[in-house]
């Protein structure tokens, strides 16, 4: 695999010591320098506000605020940020959301160790990039080819949801977002219409089942 990320800065952060591990060898292999670790959404941004990497390679999927919702906090503060999502789901909902909070380039877990090394090398680089296996299932859902409730929520709703399917309470997730309690009252209410959910543990259901949270 030669020297392709020679020099590159790079931040993992995935909840897997073991995957962490394994990325690291790949990504110093192939001549990139591993500056940091996190094991949670909390810990990537902090590390990487204080690291400044030249790319953050996360996973989707991670205990606390997950990996959705750490790449939106991180754009907020670092907009330049170049960040390369992964996900062990294959469903284009969550490419879509992650390229929609600001990804600069999303990748299976499935994908082959030269691909991996790839996708960090043109994100590190500030180029976009697109598991290739994904590109025709997420045009389709941009063309509006999914039927998947999520996509019907709004990016506020979004965030909402995900921290009430972690059992957050509703007066948690509005000082966590600065809203009020009656206002997060009137998201769960458009939440549970649009998701066809009737109480917290449906949506924790949903959330699983798509991938964005683990339990």
């Amino acid at each position: 695999m030669g020297s392709t990320l020679d020099n590159l800065r790079i931040l993992l952060a995935d909840d897997h010591a073991v995957v962490r591990m394994g990325f690291r060898l790949l990504l110093e292999g192939a001549g990139a320098k591993v500056v940091g670790e996190a094991d949670s959404g909390e810990v990537a941004v902090s590390r990487f506000l204080a690291l400044k990497p030249d790319a953050l390679v996360m996973d989707v999927s991670m205990p606390g605020i997950g990996g959705i919702t750490a790449l939106e906090r991180l754009r907020a503060h670092a907009p330049e940020a170049r960040v390369l999502m992964l996900s062990a789901h294959e469903d284009a909902q969550i490419p879509s959301r992650a390229l929609k909070a600001g990804a600069t380039g999303y990748l299976s877990k499935r994908a082959e160790p030269q691909e991996f090394i790839r996708a960090v090398g043109q994100v590190a680089r500030g180029k976009r990039y697109l598991d290739p296996e994904l590109a025709p299932q997420l045009a389709l859902a941009q063309l509006g080819g999914t039927s998947d409730p999520l996509e019907a929520l709004t990016e506020k709703e979004f965030a909402v949801f995900i921290q009430l399917a972690q059992g957050r309470s509703v007066s948690e997730v509005a000082s966590s977002h600065n809203l009020s309690p009656s206002t997060v009252g009137t998201h769960l209410y458009h939440i549970k219409q649009k998701l066809n959910a009737s109480n917290a543990a449906e949506l924790t259901l949903i959330a699983v089942r798509s991938g964005l949270i683990e339990v």
